[in-house]
Protein backbone atom coordinates (compact mmCIF):
# COMPACT_ATOMS: atom_id res chain seq x y z
CA UNK A 1 0.00 0.00 0.00
CA UNK A 2 2.90 2.42 1.07
CA UNK A 3 4.17 2.11 -3.07
CA UNK A 4 1.51 2.86 -4.63
CA UNK A 5 2.09 6.78 -4.54
CA UNK A 6 5.05 6.54 -5.57
CA UNK A 7 3.48 3.91 -9.01
CA UNK A 8 1.19 7.27 -8.99
CA UNK A 9 3.77 9.69 -9.60
CA UNK A 10 6.36 7.70 -12.17
CA UNK A 11 2.79 6.91 -14.23
CA UNK A 12 1.64 10.96 -13.82
CA UNK A 13 5.52 11.48 -14.93
CA UNK A 14 5.16 9.30 -17.96
CA UNK A 15 1.54 10.67 -18.88
CA UNK A 16 2.68 14.52 -18.80
CA UNK A 17 5.40 13.92 -20.88
CA UNK A 18 3.81 11.99 -23.87
CA UNK A 19 1.18 14.87 -23.55
CA UNK A 20 3.98 17.64 -23.61
CA UNK A 21 5.62 16.00 -26.36
CA UNK A 22 2.37 15.41 -28.70
CA UNK A 23 1.25 19.08 -27.81
CA UNK A 24 4.24 20.53 -29.09
CA UNK A 25 4.27 18.39 -32.59
CA UNK A 26 0.82 19.99 -32.76
CA UNK A 27 1.77 23.45 -31.92
CA UNK A 28 4.22 23.57 -34.49
CA UNK A 29 3.22 20.91 -37.37
CA UNK A 30 5.65 20.23 -40.20
CA UNK A 31 4.97 22.07 -43.56
CA UNK A 32 4.71 20.63 -46.83
CA UNK A 33 6.57 22.37 -49.29
CA UNK A 34 5.02 21.15 -53.02
CA UNK A 35 7.56 20.50 -55.70
CA UNK A 36 8.85 23.29 -57.87
CA UNK A 37 7.15 23.21 -61.45
CA UNK A 38 7.30 24.92 -64.48
CA UNK A 39 4.93 26.68 -66.90
CA UNK A 40 5.14 26.67 -69.95
CA UNK A 41 3.33 29.26 -72.32
CA UNK A 42 1.88 28.38 -75.69
CA UNK A 43 1.07 31.13 -78.53
CA UNK A 44 -2.12 29.80 -81.11
CA UNK A 45 -1.56 29.73 -84.44
CA UNK A 46 -4.49 31.24 -86.45
CA UNK A 47 -4.07 29.12 -89.62
CA UNK A 48 -6.35 27.05 -91.28
CA UNK A 49 -4.92 23.53 -91.98
CA UNK A 50 -6.13 19.95 -92.53
CA UNK A 51 -7.21 18.03 -89.45
CA UNK A 52 -9.23 14.69 -89.46
CA UNK A 53 -12.68 13.70 -89.53
CA UNK A 54 -13.76 17.07 -89.53
CA UNK A 55 -14.08 20.02 -91.86
CA UNK A 56 -16.01 20.90 -95.25
CA UNK A 57 -16.07 17.17 -96.85
CA UNK A 58 -16.01 16.75 -100.99
CA UNK A 59 -18.37 14.92 -102.65
CA UNK A 60 -17.89 11.75 -104.82
CA UNK A 61 -20.89 10.13 -106.28
CA UNK A 62 -20.84 7.36 -108.30
CA UNK A 63 -23.43 5.11 -109.50
CA UNK A 64 -23.75 1.14 -109.10
CA UNK A 65 -24.22 0.26 -113.14
CA UNK A 66 -22.08 3.11 -113.76
CA UNK A 67 -19.19 2.75 -111.07
CA UNK A 68 -16.56 5.43 -111.13
CA UNK A 69 -13.97 4.11 -108.39
CA UNK A 70 -12.63 7.19 -106.11
CA UNK A 71 -8.92 8.81 -107.37
CA UNK A 72 -6.56 8.41 -105.15
CA UNK A 73 -4.93 11.43 -106.15
CA UNK A 74 -7.53 13.92 -106.46
CA UNK A 75 -8.20 12.79 -102.83
CA UNK A 76 -4.59 13.74 -101.67
CA UNK A 77 -5.26 17.08 -103.95
CA UNK A 78 -8.47 17.53 -101.89
CA UNK A 79 -6.22 17.28 -98.63
CA UNK A 80 -4.38 20.08 -99.64
CA UNK A 81 -5.95 24.18 -100.10
CA UNK A 82 -8.34 23.90 -103.27
CA UNK A 83 -10.93 26.00 -104.46
CA UNK A 84 -14.30 24.14 -103.40
CA UNK A 85 -16.64 22.84 -106.41
CA UNK A 86 -18.44 26.50 -107.97
CA UNK A 87 -17.54 28.25 -105.08
CA UNK A 88 -15.43 30.99 -104.47
CA UNK A 89 -13.04 29.93 -101.52
CA UNK A 90 -11.12 27.57 -100.85
CA UNK A 91 -10.82 24.54 -98.13
CA UNK A 92 -8.82 21.84 -96.61
CA UNK A 93 -10.80 18.19 -97.17
CA UNK A 94 -9.82 15.25 -95.08
CA UNK A 95 -13.19 13.73 -95.22
CA UNK A 96 -15.33 12.44 -98.57
CA UNK A 97 -18.81 11.77 -98.58
CA UNK A 98 -19.16 8.57 -100.25
CA UNK A 99 -23.00 8.29 -101.93
CA UNK A 100 -22.83 4.95 -103.81
CA UNK A 101 -26.64 4.82 -106.12
CA UNK A 102 -28.31 1.29 -106.02
CA UNK A 103 -29.93 2.41 -109.00
CA UNK A 104 -30.68 -0.88 -110.73
CA UNK A 105 -30.86 -3.31 -107.56
CA UNK A 106 -34.19 -1.97 -106.13
CA UNK A 107 -35.23 -6.12 -106.27
CA UNK A 108 -31.93 -8.01 -106.44
CA UNK A 109 -29.20 -8.65 -103.86
CA UNK A 110 -25.46 -6.81 -105.21
CA UNK A 111 -23.23 -8.90 -107.13
CA UNK A 112 -19.93 -9.60 -105.78
CA UNK A 113 -18.51 -7.36 -108.85
CA UNK A 114 -20.13 -3.90 -106.80
CA UNK A 115 -19.21 -5.48 -103.65
CA UNK A 116 -15.30 -5.70 -104.77
CA UNK A 117 -15.66 -1.95 -106.29
CA UNK A 118 -16.51 -0.54 -102.75
CA UNK A 119 -13.88 -2.42 -101.34
CA UNK A 120 -11.29 -1.31 -103.58
CA UNK A 121 -12.60 2.74 -102.40
CA UNK A 122 -11.75 2.28 -98.60
CA UNK A 123 -8.10 0.54 -99.70
CA UNK A 124 -8.19 3.88 -101.92
CA UNK A 125 -9.66 6.19 -98.91
CA UNK A 126 -6.72 4.58 -96.61
CA UNK A 127 -3.52 5.64 -99.59
CA UNK A 128 -5.06 8.96 -100.04
CA UNK A 129 -5.41 9.69 -96.06
CA UNK A 130 -8.66 10.52 -95.73
CA UNK A 131 -11.83 9.14 -94.26
CA UNK A 132 -15.26 8.91 -95.76
CA UNK A 133 -18.67 9.78 -95.00
CA UNK A 134 -20.79 7.26 -96.51
CA UNK A 135 -24.47 7.14 -97.58
CA UNK A 136 -26.32 4.25 -99.71
CA UNK A 137 -29.44 5.07 -101.50
CA UNK A 138 -31.15 3.94 -104.46
CA UNK A 139 -32.14 7.41 -107.09
CA UNK A 140 -31.19 11.00 -106.87
CA UNK A 141 -33.59 11.36 -109.38
CA UNK A 142 -36.54 13.40 -109.11
CA UNK A 143 -39.62 12.94 -111.41
CA UNK A 144 -41.95 15.82 -111.86
CA UNK A 145 -45.63 15.47 -112.45
CA UNK A 146 -49.11 16.36 -111.49
CA UNK A 147 -49.13 15.44 -107.94
CA UNK A 148 -49.47 18.27 -105.80
CA UNK A 149 -45.29 17.95 -104.81
CA UNK A 150 -45.39 18.99 -108.37
CA UNK A 151 -41.41 18.80 -108.86
CA UNK A 152 -41.38 15.35 -107.35
CA UNK A 153 -44.36 12.72 -107.86
CA UNK A 154 -44.47 9.11 -107.47
CA UNK A 155 -43.16 6.36 -107.87
CA UNK A 156 -39.98 7.50 -106.16
CA UNK A 157 -37.58 4.58 -106.88
CA UNK A 158 -36.53 3.30 -103.77
CA UNK A 159 -36.82 -0.63 -102.56
CA UNK A 160 -38.83 -3.05 -100.07
CA UNK A 161 -37.60 -3.46 -96.93
CA UNK A 162 -36.25 -6.72 -97.19
CA UNK A 163 -33.83 -6.00 -100.14
CA UNK A 164 -32.83 -3.55 -98.07
CA UNK A 165 -32.06 -5.71 -95.27
CA UNK A 166 -30.59 -8.24 -97.67
CA UNK A 167 -28.20 -5.66 -99.11
CA UNK A 168 -27.13 -4.30 -95.43
CA UNK A 169 -25.95 -7.76 -94.32
CA UNK A 170 -24.32 -8.05 -97.34
CA UNK A 171 -22.15 -5.06 -96.97
CA UNK A 172 -21.61 -6.07 -93.36
CA UNK A 173 -18.27 -7.39 -93.92
CA UNK A 174 -17.15 -4.46 -95.60
CA UNK A 175 -17.79 -2.04 -92.82
CA UNK A 176 -16.64 -4.21 -90.46
CA UNK A 177 -13.66 -4.89 -92.14
CA UNK A 178 -13.13 -1.23 -93.15
CA UNK A 179 -14.00 1.11 -90.35
CA UNK A 180 -11.01 2.61 -90.19
CA UNK A 181 -11.30 5.05 -92.89
CA UNK A 182 -15.52 5.37 -92.10
CA UNK A 183 -15.86 8.34 -90.33
CA UNK A 184 -19.50 7.76 -90.53
CA UNK A 185 -22.37 6.57 -92.39
CA UNK A 186 -25.74 8.08 -93.25
CA UNK A 187 -28.91 6.00 -92.92
CA UNK A 188 -29.71 6.43 -96.45
CA UNK A 189 -31.64 3.73 -98.27
CA UNK A 190 -34.75 5.01 -97.77
CA UNK A 191 -35.96 7.47 -100.22
CA UNK A 192 -35.10 9.82 -103.11
CA UNK A 193 -31.65 11.01 -102.45
CA UNK A 194 -31.84 8.88 -98.98
CA UNK A 195 -33.45 11.08 -97.00
CA UNK A 196 -36.05 8.96 -95.36
CA UNK A 197 -38.89 11.54 -97.25
CA UNK A 198 -39.99 10.98 -100.23
CA UNK A 199 -40.31 6.99 -100.05
CA UNK A 200 -42.67 4.50 -102.09
CA UNK A 201 -42.24 1.71 -99.35
CA UNK A 202 -41.70 3.27 -95.58
CA UNK A 203 -44.17 6.37 -95.89
CA UNK A 204 -44.66 9.49 -97.56
CA UNK A 205 -44.92 12.19 -95.20
CA UNK A 206 -45.34 14.67 -98.03
CA UNK A 207 -48.63 16.33 -99.30
CA UNK A 208 -47.97 13.68 -102.46
CA UNK A 209 -48.88 10.80 -99.80
CA UNK A 210 -50.77 10.83 -96.17
CA UNK A 211 -49.00 14.02 -94.44
CA UNK A 212 -47.72 11.63 -91.89
CA UNK A 213 -46.34 8.31 -90.55
CA UNK A 214 -48.18 5.67 -89.32
CA UNK A 215 -46.82 2.99 -86.94
CA UNK A 216 -45.48 0.48 -89.36
CA UNK A 217 -43.51 2.99 -91.25
CA UNK A 218 -41.53 4.14 -88.00
CA UNK A 219 -40.71 0.33 -86.98
CA UNK A 220 -39.65 -0.39 -90.72
CA UNK A 221 -37.65 2.20 -90.53
CA UNK A 222 -36.38 0.98 -87.36
CA UNK A 223 -35.67 -1.85 -88.58
CA UNK A 224 -33.27 -0.73 -90.91
CA UNK A 225 -31.38 1.52 -88.69
CA UNK A 226 -30.96 -1.32 -86.33
CA UNK A 227 -29.24 -3.19 -89.24
CA UNK A 228 -27.06 -0.75 -89.78
CA UNK A 229 -26.00 0.11 -86.28
CA UNK A 230 -25.78 -4.34 -86.02
CA UNK A 231 -23.12 -3.80 -89.44
CA UNK A 232 -20.94 -1.20 -88.02
CA UNK A 233 -18.40 -2.08 -85.84
CA UNK A 234 -19.62 0.12 -82.13
CA UNK A 235 -16.72 2.32 -82.45
CA UNK A 236 -18.74 4.18 -85.23
CA UNK A 237 -22.04 6.25 -85.51
CA UNK A 238 -24.46 6.59 -88.06
CA UNK A 239 -26.54 9.53 -88.68
CA UNK A 240 -29.83 10.25 -89.08
CA UNK A 241 -31.99 13.06 -91.29
CA UNK A 242 -34.12 14.13 -88.56
CA UNK A 243 -33.71 14.26 -84.56
CA UNK A 244 -37.37 12.62 -84.49
CA UNK A 245 -35.86 9.46 -85.99
CA UNK A 246 -33.96 9.20 -83.46
CA UNK A 247 -36.21 9.54 -80.73
CA UNK A 248 -38.71 7.11 -82.49
CA UNK A 249 -36.28 4.41 -82.20
CA UNK A 250 -34.56 4.96 -79.04
CA UNK A 251 -37.78 5.60 -77.26
CA UNK A 252 -40.57 3.51 -79.37
CA UNK A 253 -42.89 4.75 -82.31
CA UNK A 254 -45.39 6.47 -79.37
CA UNK A 255 -42.00 8.70 -78.56
CA UNK A 256 -42.87 12.33 -77.79
CA UNK A 257 -40.86 15.10 -79.06
CA UNK A 258 -39.82 15.75 -75.58
CA UNK A 259 -38.05 12.55 -75.16
CA UNK A 260 -34.42 13.62 -73.16
CA UNK A 261 -31.53 13.54 -75.15
CA UNK A 262 -28.23 11.98 -74.01
CA UNK A 263 -26.45 12.85 -70.76
CA UNK A 264 -22.95 13.17 -70.38
CA UNK A 265 -22.67 9.49 -68.16
CA UNK A 266 -24.53 8.00 -71.73
CA UNK A 267 -22.30 9.59 -74.37
CA UNK A 268 -19.71 7.33 -75.88
CA UNK A 269 -20.80 4.21 -74.24
CA UNK A 270 -21.39 2.53 -77.47
CA UNK A 271 -24.96 1.77 -77.28
CA UNK A 272 -27.26 2.49 -79.83
CA UNK A 273 -28.35 5.75 -78.35
CA UNK A 274 -25.01 6.76 -78.20
CA UNK A 275 -24.07 6.42 -82.12
CA UNK A 276 -27.04 7.91 -83.46
CA UNK A 277 -26.13 11.30 -84.81
CA UNK A 278 -27.64 13.97 -86.86
CA UNK A 279 -27.03 15.25 -90.70
CA UNK A 280 -29.27 17.91 -91.66
CA UNK A 281 -29.46 18.64 -95.48
CA UNK A 282 -30.65 21.72 -95.35
CA UNK A 283 -28.90 23.97 -92.91
CA UNK A 284 -30.63 27.08 -92.12
CA UNK A 285 -32.41 26.75 -95.02
CA UNK A 286 -36.35 27.92 -93.75
CA UNK A 287 -37.57 28.29 -90.22
CA UNK A 288 -37.99 24.66 -89.70
CA UNK A 289 -35.18 23.60 -92.19
CA UNK A 290 -37.70 22.55 -94.46
CA UNK A 291 -38.77 19.80 -92.17
CA UNK A 292 -35.70 19.01 -90.27
CA UNK A 293 -37.65 19.86 -87.29
CA UNK A 294 -41.50 18.83 -87.92
CA UNK A 295 -43.29 16.00 -86.14
CA UNK A 296 -43.99 13.31 -88.42
CA UNK A 297 -47.17 11.94 -86.79
CA UNK A 298 -47.80 8.19 -86.23
CA UNK A 299 -51.16 6.46 -86.35
CA UNK A 300 -52.66 7.40 -83.07
CA UNK A 301 -51.10 10.81 -83.60
CA UNK A 302 -50.96 14.54 -86.64
CA UNK A 303 -47.95 15.80 -87.37
CA UNK A 304 -47.19 19.41 -87.57
CA UNK A 305 -44.10 21.91 -87.00
CA UNK A 306 -41.95 21.19 -83.77
CA UNK A 307 -39.14 23.61 -84.14
CA UNK A 308 -38.59 24.45 -80.73
CA UNK A 309 -38.68 21.32 -78.65
CA UNK A 310 -36.78 19.41 -81.93
CA UNK A 311 -34.35 22.28 -82.26
CA UNK A 312 -33.44 22.35 -78.45
CA UNK A 313 -33.46 18.17 -78.11
CA UNK A 314 -31.02 18.22 -81.09
CA UNK A 315 -28.56 20.80 -80.06
CA UNK A 316 -28.36 19.26 -76.57
CA UNK A 317 -27.93 15.55 -77.97
CA UNK A 318 -25.62 16.71 -80.76
CA UNK A 319 -23.07 17.37 -78.23
CA UNK A 320 -22.43 13.96 -77.93
CA UNK A 321 -22.72 12.23 -81.28
CA UNK A 322 -21.78 13.62 -84.54
CA UNK A 323 -23.59 16.36 -86.40
CA UNK A 324 -22.76 17.69 -90.45
CA UNK A 325 -24.68 18.14 -93.47
CA UNK A 326 -25.15 21.04 -96.06
CA UNK A 327 -26.76 23.98 -97.03
CA UNK A 328 -29.50 23.66 -99.54
CA UNK A 329 -31.59 26.91 -100.74
CA UNK A 330 -30.36 30.37 -100.02
CA UNK A 331 -34.06 32.45 -100.40
CA UNK A 332 -33.99 32.22 -96.23
CA UNK A 333 -31.60 35.36 -95.78
CA UNK A 334 -30.61 37.36 -93.55
CA UNK A 335 -31.09 34.52 -91.37
CA UNK A 336 -27.98 31.86 -93.01
CA UNK A 337 -25.44 34.71 -93.15
CA UNK A 338 -23.28 35.84 -91.33
CA UNK A 339 -23.37 37.50 -87.84
CA UNK A 340 -24.25 39.78 -86.97
CA UNK A 341 -26.99 40.29 -89.86
CA UNK A 342 -27.53 36.71 -89.77
CA UNK A 343 -26.61 33.26 -87.07
CA UNK A 344 -24.70 30.52 -89.56
CA UNK A 345 -21.60 30.58 -87.03
CA UNK A 346 -23.83 30.87 -83.98
CA UNK A 347 -26.28 27.87 -85.26
CA UNK A 348 -22.76 25.97 -86.45
CA UNK A 349 -22.18 26.06 -82.22
CA UNK A 350 -25.12 25.48 -80.37
CA UNK A 351 -25.63 22.50 -82.86
CA UNK A 352 -22.72 20.98 -82.44
CA UNK A 353 -21.61 20.89 -86.69
CA UNK A 354 -18.26 18.93 -87.14
CA UNK A 355 -18.87 19.24 -91.21
CA UNK A 356 -20.15 20.67 -94.17
CA UNK A 357 -20.70 20.19 -97.84
CA UNK A 358 -18.38 22.63 -100.13
CA UNK A 359 -19.82 21.29 -102.65
CA UNK A 360 -23.95 22.54 -102.38
CA UNK A 361 -25.48 24.80 -101.79
CA UNK A 362 -22.60 27.51 -102.63
CA UNK A 363 -25.33 29.84 -103.31
CA UNK A 364 -25.26 29.68 -99.35
CA UNK A 365 -21.13 29.42 -98.50
CA UNK A 366 -20.57 32.08 -100.87
CA UNK A 367 -22.02 34.35 -98.90
CA UNK A 368 -20.09 33.63 -95.66
CA UNK A 369 -16.96 34.46 -97.91
CA UNK A 370 -18.14 37.92 -99.21
CA UNK A 371 -19.60 38.13 -95.48
CA UNK A 372 -16.46 37.42 -93.86
CA UNK A 373 -17.16 34.77 -91.56
CA UNK A 374 -15.98 31.25 -94.31
CA UNK A 375 -12.30 31.76 -92.48
CA UNK A 376 -13.95 30.78 -89.11
CA UNK A 377 -15.96 28.49 -90.37
CA UNK A 378 -13.67 26.45 -92.25
CA UNK A 379 -11.05 26.50 -88.87
CA UNK A 380 -14.09 25.81 -86.80
CA UNK A 381 -15.89 23.23 -87.96
CA UNK A 382 -15.90 19.94 -85.87
CA UNK A 383 -13.07 20.07 -83.15
CA UNK A 384 -9.77 23.09 -82.81
CA UNK A 385 -7.46 22.65 -80.33
CA UNK A 386 -5.25 25.18 -78.90
CA UNK A 387 -3.06 24.60 -75.95
CA UNK A 388 -2.69 27.55 -73.65
CA UNK A 389 -0.13 26.28 -71.22
CA UNK A 390 1.16 23.63 -69.58
CA UNK A 391 2.65 23.01 -65.80
CA UNK A 392 5.77 20.36 -65.98
CA UNK A 393 7.49 19.13 -62.60
CA UNK A 394 11.29 21.37 -62.65
CA UNK A 395 13.22 18.72 -61.01
CA UNK A 396 14.31 15.40 -61.84
CA UNK A 397 12.15 12.79 -62.09
CA UNK A 398 13.65 9.39 -60.84
CA UNK A 399 13.21 6.45 -63.94
CA UNK A 400 10.12 4.46 -62.55
CA UNK A 401 8.56 7.05 -60.29
CA UNK A 402 5.17 9.14 -61.06
CA UNK A 403 5.16 12.46 -63.63
CA UNK A 404 2.35 14.50 -62.78
CA UNK A 405 1.53 17.68 -65.71
CA UNK A 406 -1.70 19.70 -66.37
CA UNK A 407 -2.62 20.92 -69.79
CA UNK A 408 -4.82 23.35 -70.19
CA UNK A 409 -6.42 23.41 -73.56
CA UNK A 410 -9.51 24.88 -75.74
CA UNK A 411 -11.55 23.76 -78.17
CA UNK A 412 -11.94 26.42 -80.55
CA UNK A 413 -14.16 24.95 -82.60
CA UNK A 414 -18.02 24.04 -82.84
CA UNK A 415 -17.61 20.03 -81.58
CA UNK A 416 -15.61 17.77 -79.79
CA UNK A 417 -14.12 14.69 -82.23
CA UNK A 418 -17.35 12.37 -82.16
CA UNK A 419 -14.36 9.21 -82.76
CA UNK A 420 -12.43 7.70 -79.83
CA UNK A 421 -8.28 8.24 -80.31
CA UNK A 422 -5.89 7.66 -77.59
CA UNK A 423 -3.53 10.65 -76.00
CA UNK A 424 -0.04 9.72 -75.89
CA UNK A 425 2.68 11.55 -74.31
CA UNK A 426 6.19 11.20 -76.34
CA UNK A 427 9.12 11.01 -73.99
CA UNK A 428 12.29 10.83 -76.27
CA UNK A 429 16.14 11.08 -75.08
CA UNK A 430 18.00 13.69 -76.54
CA UNK A 431 21.31 12.20 -76.38
CA UNK A 432 20.11 8.78 -78.28
CA UNK A 433 16.52 9.87 -79.87
CA UNK A 434 14.77 6.76 -78.51
CA UNK A 435 11.25 7.40 -77.57
CA UNK A 436 9.13 6.18 -74.52
CA UNK A 437 5.63 6.16 -74.99
CA UNK A 438 2.68 6.42 -72.32
CA UNK A 439 -1.04 6.85 -72.81
CA UNK A 440 -2.65 10.09 -71.52
CA UNK A 441 -5.53 9.23 -69.10
CA UNK A 442 -8.07 11.22 -70.68
CA UNK A 443 -11.37 11.05 -73.75
CA UNK A 444 -10.60 13.14 -76.62
CA UNK A 445 -14.32 13.07 -77.55
CA UNK A 446 -15.38 14.75 -74.11
CA UNK A 447 -12.47 18.00 -74.67
CA UNK A 448 -15.81 19.71 -75.34
CA UNK A 449 -16.33 23.26 -77.17
CA UNK A 450 -14.34 25.79 -74.02
CA UNK A 451 -11.81 25.33 -71.30
CA UNK A 452 -10.78 21.72 -70.93
CA UNK A 453 -8.05 21.13 -68.13
CA UNK A 454 -6.22 17.89 -68.38
CA UNK A 455 -4.64 16.97 -64.75
CA UNK A 456 -2.61 13.98 -65.50
CA UNK A 457 -0.33 11.98 -64.23
CA UNK A 458 1.98 8.64 -65.80
CA UNK A 459 4.21 6.14 -64.41
CA UNK A 460 8.12 6.43 -66.09
CA UNK A 461 9.57 3.51 -67.19
CA UNK A 462 12.01 2.03 -64.90
CA UNK A 463 14.56 1.24 -67.56
CA UNK A 464 14.73 4.99 -69.05
CA UNK A 465 18.24 6.03 -69.15
CA UNK A 466 19.06 8.93 -66.93
CA UNK A 467 19.38 12.20 -69.87
CA UNK A 468 17.20 14.87 -70.47
CA UNK A 469 13.66 14.01 -72.40
CA UNK A 470 11.54 16.06 -75.04
CA UNK A 471 8.17 15.78 -74.13
CA UNK A 472 5.65 15.66 -77.14
CA UNK A 473 1.92 15.08 -77.97
CA UNK A 474 0.77 12.85 -79.69
CA UNK A 475 -3.42 12.02 -81.03
CA UNK A 476 -2.98 9.32 -84.02
CA UNK A 477 -5.94 7.49 -85.29
CA UNK A 478 -7.58 4.56 -82.91
CA UNK A 479 -6.85 1.80 -85.65
CA UNK A 480 -3.54 -0.22 -85.66
CA UNK A 481 -3.47 0.68 -89.51
CA UNK A 482 -3.17 4.34 -89.10
CA UNK A 483 -2.06 4.82 -85.93
CA UNK A 484 1.35 5.66 -87.58
CA UNK A 485 -0.56 7.80 -90.56
CA UNK A 486 0.27 11.62 -89.72
CA UNK A 487 -2.52 12.34 -91.91
CA UNK A 488 -4.98 10.90 -89.61
CA UNK A 489 -3.39 12.76 -86.29
CA UNK A 490 -4.64 15.46 -84.36
CA UNK A 491 -2.54 18.68 -84.96
CA UNK A 492 -3.31 21.49 -82.70
CA UNK A 493 -3.66 24.71 -83.31
CA UNK A 494 -0.53 26.45 -82.00
CA UNK A 495 2.10 27.75 -83.13
CA UNK A 496 5.88 26.14 -83.53
CA UNK A 497 4.78 22.85 -82.47
CA UNK A 498 3.44 20.72 -85.02
CA UNK A 499 5.82 18.19 -86.51
CA UNK A 500 4.18 16.74 -89.96
CA UNK A 501 6.98 14.22 -90.13
CA UNK A 502 5.85 12.01 -87.12
CA UNK A 503 2.39 13.79 -86.38
CA UNK A 504 3.64 15.03 -83.08
CA UNK A 505 2.74 18.06 -81.22
CA UNK A 506 5.67 19.45 -79.43
CA UNK A 507 5.28 20.74 -75.98
CA UNK A 508 8.65 22.32 -75.96
CA UNK A 509 9.57 21.43 -72.51
CA UNK A 510 12.63 19.21 -71.19
CA UNK A 511 12.57 17.38 -68.39
CA UNK A 512 15.36 15.18 -66.47
CA UNK A 513 15.12 11.46 -66.05
CA UNK A 514 18.20 10.63 -63.15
Amino acid sequence: MKNKPVFASIILYFLSTILFTHCSKFDNPATYTPPATDTVLYVESDSDFANPERGFYRVAETYANNYEPLDVEQMKQWRTLQKADDGNYKVYSTLVFRNIVLEGYTDKNLPQDLLDKITNDFKSAREAGVKLILRFCYTVTQHSGSCSEGFICPKYGDALKNIVLSQIAQLKPLLQDNADVIACIQMGFVGTWGENYYSDYFGDPSSNGKGKLTDKNWSDKNEVLKALLDALPQSRMIQVRTPQMKQRYVYGVDAPTSSKALTDAEAFSGTDAARIGFHNDCFLSSPNDYGTYNDYGNSSSPGGDAYSILHAYAAADGKYVVVGGETCDDTYSPENNCENSGKAQTEMHNMHYSFLNCAYNNDVNDDWQTGGCIDAIKKNLGYRFVLHNAIFPKDATKAGMQLSFILTIENAGYASPYNARPVELIMRNKTTNKEFVFTVDTDVRKWYSGNNTINTKIITDNTMPAGNYDLFLFLPDAAKSLANRTEYAIRLANENMWDATTGYNSLNKTVEIK
